[in-house]
């Protein structure tokens, strides 16, 4: 796929694998709108600002907790030139805190399901493509794959959080047409009894072009497919479904994959739950 002007909603682009996506596909010529709690975040970001200053990158100030706010920040994404929003990036995710008892926490704990549920009910037809990320070993079948160290620390330190992101994959499941063990939902804190009543939501089966991302347990380190010699092959396994002792994987590859190979070979990856790691 072409990148030049193509149409980008980034949603959680403030930071992490939005922000480097974000910013590839501004390298690449895409025009990418972001929604922003706080817009001054790209203030001293000499890259961000030349974009906004040629037009390529469009911020607009909103919560994606807020359904308004983003029916404001599809509109800005559409523009008005007639031509349809290509990509929505969603890649939501809270500043987590400590509790001894719960391990890492969010506020409000359904924060990231909410604001799918926001995005989903307001999207402009037609339906752009949509790219969004979770983790790998959320659900049962998941987690049973995990290395045996890291079992420990997915169920202590991060149910809460993983919770959110099974709210998030069971509301894209159910408007993919995907299969959706009745086990793996999070439960009403996360996602309330009567979801699949709200109005706007697309009806089961509908939405077609979608990738759900399940990186491996994520670090800051660098982005080794930028580095690596073509002939050496991909530094990252990216597999449909569960993939097996799936260690850790770094942000800025997770971007890489989104971008170069998820969205430039978008018939080869849509409408799958894809897990990446090392």
């Amino acid at each position: 796929m072409a990148m030049n002007d193509i149409k980008v909603l980034t949603i959680g682009g403030s930071r992490n694998i939005g922000y480097f996506s974000s910013r590839r596909l501004l390298d690449l010529g895409a025009i990418v709108t972001f929604l922003l709690r706080k817009p001054n975040v790209f203030d001293n970001d000499e890259a961000i600002q030349e974009y906004v200053r040629g037009g390529k990158a469009r911020l607009v100030q909103g919560d994606a907790l807020v359904k308004e706010d983003v029916k404001r920040a599809w509109a800005t994404a559409q523009g008005d030139d007639g031509k349809p929003i290509d990509f929505l990036v969603f890649t939501v995710g809270g500043t987590p805190h400590f509790k001894l008892t719960q391990g890492f926490v969010i506020s409000p704990p359904n924060l990231v399901t909410q604001s799918i549920l926001n995005c989903l009910e307001t999207l402009p037809t037609p339906y752009p493509n949509i790219i969004t990320i979770s983790s790998a070993g959320l659900t049962h079948a998941g987690h049973q794959v995990l290395p045996l160290l890291l079992k420990p620390l997915y169920s202590y330190c991060l149910p809460v959080p993983h919770a959110d992101k099974c709210g998030t994959e069971e509301v894209l499941a159910y408007c993919a047409g995907w299969e959706w063990h009745a086990e793996d939902s999070p439960g009403p804190e996360v996602l309330a009894r009567d979801w699949k009543t709200n109005a706007g939501l697309p009806t089961p089966g509908t939405l077609k072009n979608v990738v759900v991302i399940r990186p491996a347990l994520l670090t800051d380190g660098a982005c080794r497919a930028d580095t690596q010699e073509p002939a050496s092959g991909s530094p990252y396994t990216a597999k449909e479904g569960d993939l097996a002792g799936a260690w850790t994987v770094s942000r800025k590859d997770v971007a890489h994959f989104l971008v170069e190979r998820v969205i430039k070979e978008w018939d080869e990856w849509k409408g799958k739950r894809i897990t990446i790691a090392y």
